[in-house]
């Protein structure tokens, strides 16, 4: 959200290179498609005048910086991952991630569920079977958004065929048609967590632990929320940790082909129905299957963060340092994230070696 601000402040009120009217446009389409939204905002921002062209560099432009920070951090956390001041700054740092995704899943369930109860339940029964699995369950998702669709329908709500490009379409293949081969399997998995994340790019974040730690054991817990606290320090979307984790899996290949995989879908959910949303995208079908699909997203997400915090809050110091990073975030609400995270990081070395 804080892209989504600094996008209109810059392009539409200061450089004046989009109009306020396409510039919104391009949110509630990023708002309705699947993909992370300060990704598809670019993206749109860049097709708005030169379309496939200007789509395809914005969208490379607003990725390629800070993957190659997470490809840096990356290499300098495999030649250190054994060193014990590398240890004391994660312990640190993964405390306070611990506290920044509960305070962002709060501030996500405020502001996209609203006062609609059933919109509530949903959220509610997604957090608690994300926290008994361990894992994301896709079709429980989906069917949040069916529940809200034919729960609206009887209002007379019709939905026409020009929106099935909204339905995650990739995560309907099962793991039998993978191909064989690491990288493989790598793209075809975050092509499938691509095509998930809805709004929020934290919505990926239970998504991958069910895969990376859970299926397939690629990282351990330690390193999944490691990669979760490299994202947050590193400026650009958070969705940009899957560069973090392909590297740790399969090297600078697997960085690469995991960031391409993310991004692709998002890339096509937004260029390929563009020309069409003006005229389709203030259906209230579509908005009904988004809603219910964003509402179990964000039960997930607050199940995830049970999930973490019931492995990471180890003792009572990790205990201060998750509430207390809850406390400073509520009360100074400009205060940057990455700030916190440092001063975490400084704690962390600190109480380990002092």
């Amino acid at each position: 959200m804080a892209l989504v601000g600094y996008m209109h402040r810059d392009l539409v009120e200061k450089r004046k290179w989009i109009s306020e009217e396409d510039y919104r446009e391009g949110l509630a389409l990023s708002q309705l498609a699947p993909g992370p939204l300060a990704a598809q905002l670019a993206i749109y921002i860049g097709y708005v005048h030169y379309r496939i062209i200007g789509a395809t560099i914005a969208g490379i432009a607003f990725v390629i910086p800070s993957f190659l920070i997470v490809l840096l951090i990356g290499f300098f956390y495999v030649k250190a991952g054994g060193l014990p001041w590398m240890q004391a700054l994660f312990y640190g740092i993964g405390a306070a991630v611990i506290g920044i995704i509960a305070v962002s899943s709060y501030k996500l369930s405020k502001k996209s569920l609203g006062k609609d109860i059933l919109l509530w339940i949903i959220a509610l029964v997604l957090a608690v079977m994300t926290y008994i699995t361990e894992k994301e369950i896709i079709w429980l998702i989906l069917a949040g958004g069916l529940i809200v669709w034919l729960y609206r329908r009887r209002t007379k709500i019709r939905i026409s065929s020009h929106n099935i490009f909204l339905f995650p379409f990739f995560l309907q293949a099962t793991n039998d048609m993978m191909v064989s081969g690491k990288l493989a399997q790598l793209a075809w998995f975050f092509i499938k967590a691509g095509a998930f994340v809805f709004g929020s790019g934290l919505a990926i974040v239970p998504f991958l632990y069910g895969g990376v730690v859970k299926e397939y054991a690629w990282l351990n817990e330690q390193q999944f929320l490691d990669a979760v606290a490299v994202a947050m320090i590193t400026p650009g979307p958070v969705v940009i940790t899957v560069g973090f984790i392909g590297y740790l899996i399969a090297g600078i290949p697997g960085a690469c082909v995991a960031a391409l995989a993310t991004f692709l879908p998002c890339y096509l959910f937004t260029v390929i129905p563009a020309p069409y949303f003006k005229k389709y995208g203030k259906h209230p079908g579509i908005k009904a299957i988004v809603d219910g699909i964003t509402a179990a997203a964000i039960g997930a997400i607050i199940g995830a963060v049970f999930v973490l915090a019931k492995r990471q809050i180890s003792d009572m110091i990790s205990v201060v340092i998750a509430v207390l990073t809850i406390i400073v975030l509520v009360k100074f609400k400009k205060l940057p994230e990455p700030v916190i995270i440092l001063v975490a990081a400084g704690a962390g070395l600190a109480i380990k070696f002092f």
